[in-house]
């Protein structure tokens, strides 16, 4: 796939149970149920959206920087029944710089499931062939083990820990930063 391709329109990714599919305004109401909640979204933000029009703002906003090439965003679809389970993106991308941090939330059943140690693969793989990326983060809130636990498993290195970075009206969090290289991933391919 060329990458102008990809800034035409948002390529669809697939794995074994998933497929991830362009973010579209009509997902505005899929994603709000469950977006919506803080718990599902506590390590995400201390700020989740609060009404469908905030969420249509959101996803908006993705588009638009899709548009710019600041972002790509996705769905994650559940291929045994359709359900919308998820939405991940590469955002903060500079094609420039060669790189991109990586989002995602996944509803609130679906978690600890698999989902993301399925699809990682398949997004490291678009992100440092398709792409050319030379780097791709993932940034989370400390506390967050089991994307920590991910992080670490697919081979990514822990840089630091940005002290008290969000606050949730009454606290303050932390965020841990992890990074991927390509010369990092070629080294983890299987031969």
């Amino acid at each position: 796939m060329l990458i102008g391709n990809v800034f035409t329109e948002i390529p669809i990714l697939e794995t074994e149970h998933y497929i991830l599919k362009g973010l579209k305004i009509n997902d505005t109401a899929e994603l709000f149920a469950f977006m919506h909640d803080k718990e599902t979204m506590k390590y995400i933000t201390p700020h989740p959206v609060c009404t469908i029009d905030e969420m249509k703002d959101k996803v908006h906003g993705q588009l638009k920087r899709y548009e710019w090439r600041k972002e790509i965003p996705w769905v994650i679809v559940n291929k045994s029944n359709e359900e919308l389970i998820g939405q991940f993106s590469l955002h903060k991308l500079n094609m420039w710089h060669k790189k991109a941090e990586m989002g995602v939330t996944i509803k609130k059943e679906y978690q600890a499931k698999g989902v993301m140690t399925e699809i990682l693969e398949q997004i490291l793989a678009f992100g440092f062939e398709t792409l050319g990326l030379n780097r791709i983060v993932g940034d989370i809130f400390a506390g967050n083990m089991g994307s920590e636990k991910l992080l670490r498993n697919y081979g990514f290195m822990k840089e630091g820990v940005l002290r008290q970075t969000d606050f949730d009206g009454e606290n303050y969090h932390d965020t841990v930063v992890y990074s991927m290289m390509k010369e990092e991933y070629k080294g983890s391919l299987k031969a």
